[in-house]
Protein backbone atom coordinates (compact mmCIF):
# COMPACT_ATOMS: atom_id res chain seq x y z
CA UNK A 1 0.00 0.00 0.00
CA UNK A 2 1.33 3.73 -0.76
CA UNK A 3 -0.04 5.56 2.02
CA UNK A 4 -0.20 9.20 0.05
CA UNK A 5 2.04 10.61 -2.98
CA UNK A 6 5.28 10.78 -2.16
CA UNK A 7 7.82 13.53 -2.75
CA UNK A 8 9.94 12.43 -6.25
CA UNK A 9 13.89 13.06 -6.04
CA UNK A 10 13.46 13.48 -10.33
CA UNK A 11 12.01 16.96 -8.65
CA UNK A 12 15.53 18.07 -7.33
CA UNK A 13 17.59 19.87 -8.99
CA UNK A 14 21.43 21.08 -10.48
CA UNK A 15 24.50 18.67 -8.52
CA UNK A 16 21.85 17.40 -6.14
CA UNK A 17 19.88 15.04 -8.47
CA UNK A 18 22.73 14.39 -10.64
CA UNK A 19 24.94 12.97 -7.69
CA UNK A 20 22.15 10.95 -6.16
CA UNK A 21 21.72 9.86 -9.79
CA UNK A 22 24.98 8.02 -9.93
CA UNK A 23 23.30 5.43 -6.28
CA UNK A 24 20.47 5.00 -4.99
CA UNK A 25 18.24 6.56 -7.63
CA UNK A 26 19.79 3.65 -9.79
CA UNK A 27 19.24 1.03 -7.24
CA UNK A 28 15.65 2.29 -7.08
CA UNK A 29 14.72 2.34 -10.65
CA UNK A 30 16.87 -0.71 -11.41
CA UNK A 31 14.49 -2.41 -8.64
CA UNK A 32 11.38 -1.21 -10.35
CA UNK A 33 12.77 -2.14 -13.73
CA UNK A 34 13.26 -5.73 -12.54
CA UNK A 35 9.64 -5.91 -10.83
CA UNK A 36 8.08 -4.48 -14.60
CA UNK A 37 8.90 -8.08 -15.64
CA UNK A 38 8.60 -10.24 -12.23
CA UNK A 39 5.26 -9.89 -10.22
CA UNK A 40 7.01 -12.14 -7.63
CA UNK A 41 9.20 -8.52 -6.48
CA UNK A 42 7.59 -6.85 -3.56
CA UNK A 43 9.16 -3.83 -1.74
CA UNK A 44 9.04 -2.45 1.42
CA UNK A 45 9.90 0.36 3.65
CA UNK A 46 10.16 1.97 7.40
CA UNK A 47 9.07 5.43 6.65
CA UNK A 48 12.06 6.35 4.73
CA UNK A 49 10.60 5.60 1.11
CA UNK A 50 12.11 8.90 0.10
CA UNK A 51 15.40 8.44 2.28
CA UNK A 52 16.08 4.94 0.47
CA UNK A 53 14.79 6.22 -3.18
CA UNK A 54 11.92 3.15 -3.47
CA UNK A 55 10.11 6.18 -4.61
CA UNK A 56 10.07 5.04 -8.28
CA UNK A 57 9.11 1.75 -7.34
CA UNK A 58 5.95 3.10 -4.59
CA UNK A 59 4.75 5.13 -7.97
CA UNK A 60 5.35 2.34 -10.18
CA UNK A 61 4.01 -0.77 -8.75
CA UNK A 62 1.58 0.79 -5.52
CA UNK A 63 -0.09 -2.49 -5.43
CA UNK A 64 3.32 -4.31 -4.38
CA UNK A 65 4.90 -1.49 -2.46
CA UNK A 66 3.99 -1.37 2.04
CA UNK A 67 4.95 0.83 3.93
CA UNK A 68 5.75 -0.47 7.76
CA UNK A 69 5.87 3.03 9.19
CA UNK A 70 9.03 3.74 11.82
CA UNK A 71 8.41 -0.76 12.53
CA UNK A 72 11.93 -1.77 11.36
CA UNK A 73 11.87 -5.61 13.05
CA UNK A 74 8.22 -5.98 12.22
CA UNK A 75 8.62 -5.47 8.11
CA UNK A 76 11.65 -7.67 8.29
CA UNK A 77 9.21 -10.56 10.16
CA UNK A 78 6.78 -9.70 7.74
CA UNK A 79 8.93 -9.94 4.88
CA UNK A 80 9.72 -13.49 5.50
CA UNK A 81 5.62 -14.04 5.66
CA UNK A 82 5.44 -12.88 2.53
CA UNK A 83 8.77 -14.85 0.62
CA UNK A 84 6.81 -17.78 2.29
CA UNK A 85 4.38 -17.54 -0.11
CA UNK A 86 6.35 -17.52 -3.46
CA UNK A 87 6.84 -13.83 -3.14
CA UNK A 88 10.59 -11.94 -3.62
CA UNK A 89 10.62 -9.36 -0.99
CA UNK A 90 12.53 -6.41 -1.37
CA UNK A 91 12.71 -4.32 2.16
CA UNK A 92 14.44 -0.97 2.90
CA UNK A 93 15.78 0.98 5.57
CA UNK A 94 18.75 2.79 6.90
CA UNK A 95 21.93 0.42 7.74
CA UNK A 96 22.36 1.00 11.51
CA UNK A 97 18.24 -0.17 11.61
CA UNK A 98 18.57 -2.93 9.46
CA UNK A 99 21.69 -4.70 10.67
CA UNK A 100 21.92 -4.44 14.47
CA UNK A 101 18.39 -3.66 15.29
CA UNK A 102 16.39 -6.51 13.12
CA UNK A 103 19.78 -8.83 13.89
CA UNK A 104 17.62 -11.44 15.80
CA UNK A 105 14.82 -10.64 13.10
CA UNK A 106 17.44 -11.70 10.66
CA UNK A 107 18.91 -14.59 12.26
CA UNK A 108 15.17 -16.37 13.45
CA UNK A 109 12.75 -15.34 10.29
CA UNK A 110 15.13 -14.93 7.80
CA UNK A 111 18.48 -17.20 7.74
CA UNK A 112 16.97 -20.38 10.12
CA UNK A 113 14.24 -20.79 7.89
CA UNK A 114 16.08 -19.76 4.60
CA UNK A 115 13.60 -17.20 3.46
CA UNK A 116 14.34 -14.93 0.13
CA UNK A 117 14.10 -11.78 1.35
CA UNK A 118 16.56 -9.48 0.72
CA UNK A 119 17.20 -6.08 3.05
CA UNK A 120 18.84 -3.52 0.94
CA UNK A 121 20.44 -1.42 4.01
CA UNK A 122 21.12 1.94 2.98
CA UNK A 123 23.58 4.98 4.53
CA UNK A 124 26.00 2.57 5.88
CA UNK A 125 28.92 3.21 7.02
CA UNK A 126 29.19 7.04 8.27
CA UNK A 127 26.87 8.13 5.60
CA UNK A 128 24.71 9.62 8.24
CA UNK A 129 27.73 11.71 9.98
CA UNK A 130 25.41 14.24 11.69
CA UNK A 131 22.84 11.53 13.41
CA UNK A 132 25.68 10.08 15.34
CA UNK A 133 26.44 6.59 16.84
CA UNK A 134 22.84 5.26 16.60
CA UNK A 135 22.91 5.82 12.98
CA UNK A 136 26.55 5.21 12.07
CA UNK A 137 26.74 1.84 10.77
CA UNK A 138 30.32 0.44 11.34
CA UNK A 139 29.75 -2.57 13.24
CA UNK A 140 27.30 -4.28 10.91
CA UNK A 141 29.60 -6.80 9.00
CA UNK A 142 31.09 -7.75 12.35
CA UNK A 143 27.82 -8.28 13.25
CA UNK A 144 26.27 -10.28 10.42
CA UNK A 145 29.06 -12.44 9.00
CA UNK A 146 28.16 -14.62 11.87
CA UNK A 147 24.59 -16.12 10.78
CA UNK A 148 24.82 -18.74 8.78
CA UNK A 149 23.02 -19.19 5.21
CA UNK A 150 23.23 -15.30 5.19
CA UNK A 151 24.50 -13.47 2.14
CA UNK A 152 26.21 -9.86 2.57
CA UNK A 153 26.62 -7.85 -0.40
CA UNK A 154 28.69 -4.63 -0.33
CA UNK A 155 28.51 -3.49 -4.16
CA UNK A 156 31.05 -0.32 -5.70
CA UNK A 157 28.06 1.90 -6.28
CA UNK A 158 24.69 2.41 -7.65
CA UNK A 159 25.31 0.63 -11.29
CA UNK A 160 27.26 -2.61 -9.60
CA UNK A 161 24.38 -2.33 -6.84
CA UNK A 162 21.36 -3.01 -9.51
CA UNK A 163 23.71 -6.01 -11.13
CA UNK A 164 23.43 -7.32 -7.48
CA UNK A 165 19.63 -7.22 -7.49
CA UNK A 166 19.56 -8.59 -10.94
CA UNK A 167 21.22 -11.10 -9.72
CA UNK A 168 19.66 -12.79 -6.57
CA UNK A 169 15.94 -12.35 -7.87
CA UNK A 170 16.25 -16.44 -7.70
CA UNK A 171 19.43 -16.61 -5.44
CA UNK A 172 18.15 -19.14 -2.30
CA UNK A 173 18.46 -17.96 1.07
CA UNK A 174 18.43 -14.30 2.61
CA UNK A 175 20.31 -11.40 1.40
CA UNK A 176 21.68 -8.30 3.33
CA UNK A 177 22.36 -5.79 0.53
CA UNK A 178 25.03 -2.94 2.11
CA UNK A 179 24.49 0.01 0.16
CA UNK A 180 26.02 4.03 0.67
CA UNK A 181 24.09 7.09 0.80
CA UNK A 182 23.71 7.56 -3.18
CA UNK A 183 25.84 11.00 -3.11
CA UNK A 184 28.96 9.65 -4.58
CA UNK A 185 30.10 9.22 -8.02
CA UNK A 186 29.83 5.89 -9.50
CA UNK A 187 32.86 3.78 -9.62
CA UNK A 188 33.02 1.75 -13.35
CA UNK A 189 30.90 3.93 -15.42
CA UNK A 190 27.85 3.12 -17.47
CA UNK A 191 27.52 -0.65 -16.85
CA UNK A 192 29.11 -2.95 -14.15
CA UNK A 193 31.87 -5.21 -14.65
CA UNK A 194 31.25 -8.33 -16.52
CA UNK A 195 30.61 -11.13 -14.29
CA UNK A 196 30.19 -8.87 -11.00
CA UNK A 197 27.66 -11.23 -8.92
CA UNK A 198 27.81 -13.09 -5.64
CA UNK A 199 30.94 -14.55 -5.29
CA UNK A 200 34.69 -14.17 -6.44
CA UNK A 201 35.82 -10.57 -5.94
CA UNK A 202 36.52 -8.18 -8.87
CA UNK A 203 39.49 -6.91 -9.80
CA UNK A 204 39.20 -3.28 -10.36
CA UNK A 205 43.42 -2.28 -11.16
CA UNK A 206 45.66 -4.49 -11.56
CA UNK A 207 49.32 -3.76 -9.88
CA UNK A 208 52.42 -5.38 -8.88
CA UNK A 209 53.35 -4.00 -5.93
CA UNK A 210 50.62 -3.46 -3.14
CA UNK A 211 47.56 -5.06 -3.05
CA UNK A 212 44.21 -2.96 -1.42
CA UNK A 213 41.46 -4.85 -0.82
CA UNK A 214 38.31 -3.06 -0.38
CA UNK A 215 34.51 -3.00 -0.73
CA UNK A 216 31.76 -0.77 -0.87
CA UNK A 217 32.41 3.43 -1.43
CA UNK A 218 35.67 2.68 -0.49
CA UNK A 219 36.68 1.02 -3.49
CA UNK A 220 36.34 4.15 -5.99
CA UNK A 221 38.26 5.63 -3.06
CA UNK A 222 40.88 3.28 -3.42
CA UNK A 223 41.40 3.28 -7.02
CA UNK A 224 41.83 7.24 -6.91
CA UNK A 225 44.75 6.59 -4.08
CA UNK A 226 46.34 4.06 -6.83
CA UNK A 227 46.46 6.40 -9.18
CA UNK A 228 47.94 9.05 -6.87
CA UNK A 229 50.44 6.23 -5.60
CA UNK A 230 51.63 5.47 -8.99
CA UNK A 231 53.30 8.76 -9.60
CA UNK A 232 55.35 7.49 -7.05
CA UNK A 233 56.07 4.87 -9.05
CA UNK A 234 53.93 2.68 -6.60
CA UNK A 235 51.36 -0.20 -8.72
CA UNK A 236 49.07 -1.20 -6.80
CA UNK A 237 46.11 -3.40 -7.42
CA UNK A 238 42.44 -2.86 -6.16
CA UNK A 239 40.68 -6.03 -5.05
CA UNK A 240 36.64 -5.11 -4.77
CA UNK A 241 35.48 -7.65 -2.15
CA UNK A 242 31.97 -7.28 -2.84
CA UNK A 243 30.30 -10.19 -1.29
CA UNK A 244 31.18 -10.34 2.64
CA UNK A 245 29.31 -13.41 3.56
CA UNK A 246 30.30 -16.41 2.44
CA UNK A 247 33.77 -14.91 2.33
CA UNK A 248 36.25 -15.49 -1.00
CA UNK A 249 38.60 -17.02 0.94
CA UNK A 250 40.73 -19.15 -1.40
CA UNK A 251 40.43 -15.77 -3.79
CA UNK A 252 41.65 -13.34 -1.31
CA UNK A 253 44.10 -15.84 -0.27
CA UNK A 254 45.53 -15.95 -4.33
CA UNK A 255 45.50 -12.29 -4.60
CA UNK A 256 47.83 -11.42 -1.32
CA UNK A 257 50.18 -14.27 -2.36
CA UNK A 258 50.61 -12.16 -5.41
CA UNK A 259 51.75 -8.56 -3.85
CA UNK A 260 54.53 -7.69 -1.34
CA UNK A 261 51.99 -6.33 1.21
CA UNK A 262 48.16 -5.80 1.87
CA UNK A 263 46.01 -3.52 2.47
CA UNK A 264 42.05 -2.99 3.62
CA UNK A 265 39.99 -0.17 3.55
CA UNK A 266 36.97 0.08 4.70
CA UNK A 267 34.16 2.38 5.85
CA UNK A 268 33.65 -0.17 9.27
CA UNK A 269 35.35 -0.88 12.29
CA UNK A 270 38.64 -2.51 11.23
CA UNK A 271 37.53 -4.66 14.41
CA UNK A 272 35.75 -8.01 12.71
CA UNK A 273 35.17 -6.38 9.51
CA UNK A 274 36.72 -6.91 5.89
CA UNK A 275 40.38 -6.18 7.48
CA UNK A 276 40.04 -9.11 9.94
CA UNK A 277 38.42 -11.18 7.05
CA UNK A 278 41.30 -10.77 4.96
CA UNK A 279 43.52 -11.73 8.07
CA UNK A 280 41.73 -14.96 8.43
CA UNK A 281 41.87 -15.35 4.78
CA UNK A 282 45.64 -14.89 4.19
CA UNK A 283 46.17 -17.28 7.35
CA UNK A 284 44.11 -19.63 6.39
CA UNK A 285 45.93 -19.91 2.85
CA UNK A 286 49.14 -20.16 4.17
CA UNK A 287 50.22 -16.26 2.80
CA UNK A 288 52.13 -14.81 4.90
CA UNK A 289 52.77 -11.05 3.43
CA UNK A 290 52.50 -8.00 6.01
CA UNK A 291 48.62 -6.71 6.50
CA UNK A 292 47.57 -3.34 7.22
CA UNK A 293 44.22 -2.60 8.53
CA UNK A 294 42.68 1.02 7.44
CA UNK A 295 39.13 2.36 8.84
CA UNK A 296 37.75 3.33 11.41
CA UNK A 297 39.58 2.44 14.44
CA UNK A 298 37.97 0.70 17.09
CA UNK A 299 35.99 3.26 18.74
CA UNK A 300 32.45 5.37 18.20
CA UNK A 301 32.89 7.66 15.06
CA UNK A 302 32.65 11.31 15.37
CA UNK A 303 29.76 13.49 14.27
CA UNK A 304 29.96 15.54 11.06
CA UNK A 305 29.16 15.49 7.64
CA UNK A 306 30.32 12.50 6.26
CA UNK A 307 32.89 14.19 3.80
CA UNK A 308 34.81 15.67 6.67
CA UNK A 309 34.42 12.21 8.60
CA UNK A 310 36.30 10.76 6.12
CA UNK A 311 39.07 13.21 5.80
CA UNK A 312 39.05 12.91 9.54
CA UNK A 313 40.04 9.02 9.36
CA UNK A 314 42.09 8.56 6.29
CA UNK A 315 39.29 7.48 4.47
CA UNK A 316 39.32 9.69 0.92
CA UNK A 317 42.15 8.64 -1.84
CA UNK A 318 44.68 11.02 -0.14
CA UNK A 319 44.29 9.38 3.19
CA UNK A 320 44.41 5.99 1.87
CA UNK A 321 47.03 6.53 -0.63
CA UNK A 322 49.23 8.39 2.76
CA UNK A 323 48.50 4.99 4.20
CA UNK A 324 49.88 3.20 1.89
CA UNK A 325 52.87 5.00 1.29
CA UNK A 326 54.25 5.08 5.17
CA UNK A 327 53.22 1.13 5.55
CA UNK A 328 55.26 0.39 2.26
CA UNK A 329 57.95 2.44 3.56
CA UNK A 330 58.34 1.01 6.90
CA UNK A 331 55.71 -2.09 7.63
CA UNK A 332 56.99 -1.66 11.21
CA UNK A 333 55.04 1.67 11.25
CA UNK A 334 52.05 -0.47 11.65
CA UNK A 335 52.27 -2.69 14.28
CA UNK A 336 49.66 -5.81 14.22
CA UNK A 337 48.36 -4.62 11.14
CA UNK A 338 47.08 -1.13 12.50
CA UNK A 339 47.30 1.49 10.09
CA UNK A 340 50.20 4.51 10.33
CA UNK A 341 47.17 6.87 10.84
CA UNK A 342 47.23 8.23 14.37
CA UNK A 343 46.32 11.32 16.55
CA UNK A 344 48.81 13.84 14.68
CA UNK A 345 46.88 13.14 10.84
CA UNK A 346 43.10 13.76 12.95
CA UNK A 347 44.73 17.08 14.39
CA UNK A 348 46.00 18.10 11.31
CA UNK A 349 42.54 17.53 9.54
CA UNK A 350 40.41 19.22 12.29
CA UNK A 351 42.92 22.49 12.26
CA UNK A 352 42.09 22.46 8.38
CA UNK A 353 38.36 22.26 8.98
CA UNK A 354 38.14 24.61 11.63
Amino acid sequence: MNNGRLRDPRSMSGTGYRTLQQGLVTFGRGLADLADADPRIVAGSADLTVSTLLTEFAERHPSRFLQFGISERNMVSAAAGLASTGLRPYVSTFAAFASLMCIEQIRTDLAYPEMPVRIVATHAGLALGFLASSHHAIEDLAALRGIPGLTVLSPADGITAVAMVAASVDRPGPIYLRLGRGRDEGTYGPRAPEGYVPGAPHLARHGRDLLIVATGLMVGRSLDAADQLSTDGVDASVLDVHTISPFPIDDVARAAAGHAMVLTVEEHNTVGGLGSMVAEAMLLGGVARPLVKHGVPDEYAIIGPPHHQYRYYGLDAEGIATVARRSLADPAEAPLGRAPWGDEDRHRILAELA
